[in-house]
């Protein structure tokens, strides 16, 4: 979630995700003054991006704190060049064929090259459901309309997939634009984790155990430590949001545990997450005591708030590195915002440790 802004999902299901940006006009207004700057061709001194009073300066100051906004900026425009790509193969592979068939390479390709027939299987639908965590009570026809229709959707896209790299085997394919490498300097510090201090990648979330995008997010921590063991550091950083009062004794409570055992910690945290109406007091001790807490040295711990220095430093030290909401994912400094699937970090940690 955002501090800066509320973001709603429909029914708790990404289905279709969609951006939208109102523009009002108010009038005829005047014309501003816009500030003195020379646009030059070329490149700047150095390497430059720009310079003031002669002095250069170059990409990563202008980013300053804003690296997760050019980062993401950057990706949309690499995936858009991807895209690109794929349909100018579609249309080197197919354009003949479409010529003669009197249509355009999208319909030729839809309907000639691609299954016109997509089925969804029970089995396919329930786990994707079970997935999803979508309440059983929520699940009425429009519903299961949508899902399906959606899912559909993926496989369509999965087969067309399919055929741009069948073509770019069968084509020699050159790309002159890179991928975006963004990267922000995030340390563990003496930060809970799982896997090796020693890992080629480390992962770092910052998170709130009041957040239910960050309970999601949870899933993919788990699903990381499954998946690559100690090949794969994941560490966590507090990030109590100020419209989530019970998440900063939360993440107060649960360095009490960190202290007592790593194991506990993770197994505490599990707890927060599938708890997260149940925050108060009462029921912190009670979930350290169901983790196996020595109760006397945690309670010791929580109320003198021996951790509430630590959770601010988490808190502090995200915002100079530009979290602005949970969960915020650090992958060797690549930023990820949200609770995105778990194929989006698969694709970041293979590649980082393909190096």
């Amino acid at each position: 979630m955002s501090v800066k802004n509320t973001r709603t999902t429909v029914l708790g299901l990404s289905l279709v995700a969609a951006i939208g940006i109102i523009v009002a006009c108010t009038g005829q207004g005047t014309a501003k003054d816009k500030p003195k700057y020379v646009f030059k061709d070329g490149s700047g001194p150095n390497g430059a991006i720009l310079t003031i009073d002669g002095k250069p300066f170059d990409q990563e100051q202008l980013m300053g704190d804003n690296k997760g906004d050019y980062a993401e900026a950057l990706k949309r425009i690499y995936d858009l060049n991807l895209a690109g790509t794929g349909r100018l193969l579609l249309e080197v592979g197919y354009s003949e064929e479409a010529k003669k068939a009197g249509m355009s390479v999208d319909e030729y390709v839809e309907t000639k090259v691609l299954k016109s027939d997509i089925k969804i299987s029970d089995s396919e639908y329930n786990a994707f459901v079970k997935e999803k965590n979508i309440p059983k009570e929520q699940l009425n026809a429009q519903l299961k309309e949508r899902i399906m229709a959606y899912m559909k959707g993926q496989k369509r896209m999965e087969q067309r997939d399919a055929l741009i790299l069948s073509l770019s085997k069968k084509h020699k394919v050159e790309l002159y634009f890179k991928k975006p490498n963004v990267r922000t300097d995030i340390e563990v510090g003496d930060a809970p984790f799982l896997g090796s201090k020693d890992a080629k990648v480390k992962v770092v979330a910052f998170s709130d155990f009041e957040c239910p995008f960050c309970s999601r997010a949870a899933n993919i921590v788990t699903q990381l430590k499954k998946i690559y063991g100690n090949k794969v550091q994941v560490a966590f950083k507090h990030y109590p949001l100020p419209m989530h009062p019970k998440a900063k004794p939360a993440s107060e409570a649960s360095m009490c545990i960190n202290e007592q055992s790593s194991d506990k910690f993770w197994k505490f945290h599990d707890k927060l997450f599938e708890n997260q109406d149940k925050l108060d007091d009462e029921n912190l001790k009670k979930y350290a005591k169901e983790v196996g807490a020595n109760m006397e040295k945690f309670t010791e711990c929580f109320n003198s708030k021996k951790y509430a220095a630590h959770v601010e430093n988490d808190l502090r030290y995200g915002s100079q590195k530009g979290v602005s909401s949970t969960p915020t994912f650090f992958i060797n400094g690549i930023e990820v915002k949200g609770a995105q699937p778990i194929e989006r970090f698969r694709e970041l940690i293979d590649e980082e440790l393909a190096g």
